[in-house]
Order: C-alpha cells, then structure tokens, then sequence
C-alpha cells in the first residue's frame, strides 16, 4: 500500500522536507524501512533479547524496493512466530502483535508524511487506523474518524476539541 502509493512519485523531487518531520521524503522512507527491518530482527532469535536491540550495521540507499522488502520480512516473521514471544522495544517490550502494529503505524504515518512532502493525496483505510489505534493508543478518541484520530495520535493533526499533541507514544505491551 504505502510502496504503491509513492511508486508514482519516482520523479519528484524527493529532498522536499516530509510533511511536518524534520527529514525530507528520503530520509523518512529510509527511517520507515529502517524500522520494518528491526521490528522484524527483533523476533527472529530463538531467544529475542527483551533489553537492547538485534544489533546491525545499515548503509544508505535510497530505493523503496527496501521499504517493501522490509514491509515483506516484518510481515513474514510476524505470522510465524508464536504469539508469546516478546522481545525489546524502546517502549517496552511486546509481542509479535504488538510489533506489527507499531509497524502498521510507522508505515501508515511516514507514508502520510511523505505523500504530503511530494503533493500526493493518500488516505489509508479507515479499519487498518482502527486496529492501529485500538492496539497502541488505548486513551485516543473513539468518536472520531479513524485517520484522522491516528494522525492526532502521532502528533500530526489537530482533533475537534483537541489540540496537536507535543508528546505522544504507543503502548505495545501485551494485553
């Protein structure tokens, strides 16, 4: 969903900072598929370490086929890891679940950051952000529209009623 959203995007100007981030559209995609990549490491030990991360040495490379092969690997350990595992995140640790939801979220809002730094109009499903928000943002709104509400989560947007948050975090532990 994401790669194919910004596929079209491939002769823009990719430098443009992304949306309110301090990174441009690079840097974040880069950031997102850096993140998929170590959600993933961090299930795949026998035993997975619940105080640091799996280390690794990453170089620069700017293509999204890594966004979707990371994208590919988190999704691929997350189905066949039993669901009692837990393993470090910097939140706390959390279980297989957990670490897709944080990647369906980092996803969902680098995406989103991206899309407007290149002028695309992208909106993602409105059941994907409610599963999101029910799993890691257990005090966000529930009488609001689902995207939107994700983006107030994460400190992108204003809610009616609702300042942008200055501060905010996921709660990936199990329930």
């Amino acid at each position: 969903m994401a790669v194919a959203a910004l596929r079209g995007a491939d002769a823009s100007d990719w430098s443009v900072k992304a949306g309110s981030l301090e990174w441009d559209c690079w840097e974040t995609v880069e950031h997102l598929a850096d993140d998929l990549f170590a959600y993933a490491v961090q299930l795949g030990p026998a035993k997975p370490p619940l105080d640091t991360h799996v280390p690794f040495a990453w170089s620069r490379k700017r293509p999204l086929q890594v966004l979707e092969a990371g994208g590919a690997l988190l999704t691929a350990i997350v189905r066949t890891t039993p669901p009692t595992v837990r393993a470090h995140h910097v939140f706390g640790a959390s279980d297989p679940e957990g670490f897709a939801a944080v990647g369906v979220v980092e996803t969902l809002v680098h995406t989103h950051d991206v899309a407007q730094g290149l002028g695309l109009d992208w909106t993602p499903p409105a059941d994907l952000c409610d599963r999101a928000l029910t799993r890691l943002f257990p005090d966000a709104p529930t009488d609001t529209d689902r995207w939107p509400t994700l983006l107030w989560a994460t400190g992108r947007a204003e809610l009616p009623g609702r300042p942008r948050l200055t501060k905010w975090r996921w709660y990936g532990a199990p329930g």
